[in-house]
């Protein structure tokens, strides 16, 4: 099997990029797939901030992965120009920051409707590819929820109609959309960059990984043995800051399995569930 680079949403253990270094530190991780960082989104920081981000990070000897971008997480319908824009502003974050990877997403459509916007969705995706086109950053498309691609034939469409385009699979996201995540697996895996470390139950409810039905180390173990080296932690677990009010010294009251008294304490559970599973 290959090795596993492991990178996380160090955002879900603090929203300060030094607090952020320190968990990643603290889990010895390789770096950061970076989507918030001191109170704003990746997307909307300034030149002069990533730069200071990428001091901090070159200092604490990480790296970041990939731009956890918002970019396609717009309405189908919204104004898609300035959208664009933005996405120029990602890719020159990107390269000032050293990512090799923006995550993108292919538009929320009105609910069953997807069939509708197709031509809309393959026009905006193929112009979003354009504009990364020859910058070496790559475009990765992320399965989500109400999207256009939320389920894997759609996922797979993009795609093959976009050879440039690279797939990040996410198995909660998938649960979450009544989609088999083995089944979507043997669809997409030839297509597949890196996963996000994220599953879930049948309800929908995020929980560490090994815990739901997202078979995430079948997935996780077939990805290694095809070269897969990367991957990203996506903690998303319930945390009840309260908790630790409500305890005397020694016991533990049980608010809900997975519900922890911290960002700190549910990102180190959700880099402990990975690591168990390698």
């Amino acid at each position: 099997m290959s090795s596993l680079n492991i990178f996380a949403f160090a955002d879900e253990a603090s929203g300060q990029i030094d607090k952020q270094i320190a968990a990643m530190q603290r889990n010895r991780l390789q770096g950061l797939e970076i989507r918030g960082v001191d109170g704003q989104s990746i997307a909307d920081i300034s030149m002069e901030k990533a730069r200071e981000v990428r001091r901090k990070m070159d200092d604490a000897g990480l790296t970041v992965w990939s731009m956890g971008s918002p970019i396609g997480k717009i309405g189908i319908e919204d104004d898609f120009a300035a959208h664009l824009d933005k996405l120029r502003h990602v890719l020159e974050l990107a390269d000032v920051l050293g990512a090799e990877n923006v995550r993108m997403f292919s538009f929320f459509v009105p609910e069953g409707k997807a069939a509708d916007y197709r031509s809309k969705v393959i026009d905006q995706v193929g112009r979003m590819v354009q504009v990364a086109h020859g910058s070496g950053i790559a475009l990765c498309h992320e399965n989500e929820k109400d999207i256009y691609g939320d389920m894997a034939v759609r996922c797979h469409e993009l795609l093959t109609t976009f050879p440039e385009l690279c797939g990040i699979f996410d198995p909660a996201n998938f649960i979450q959309c009544g989609q088999d995540t083995l089944e979507a697996w043997q669809l997409l895996k030839n297509r597949i960059k890196y996963l996000h470390i994220k599953d879930a139950l049948k309800n929908g409810k995020v929980v560490p990984a090994g815990a739901g039905i997202g078979a995430v180390k079948q997935i996780l173990d077939e990805y290694r043995a095809m070269g897969g080296f990367a991957v990203t932690i996506e903690p998303h677990l319930s945390v009840f800051d309260g908790l630790k009010d409500l305890e005397k010294a020694g016991n533990r009251t049980q608010i809900d399995e997975y519900c922890y008294e911290s960002s700190d304490a549910a990102f180190d559970v959700a880099c402990n569930a990975l690591k168990a599973l390698l």
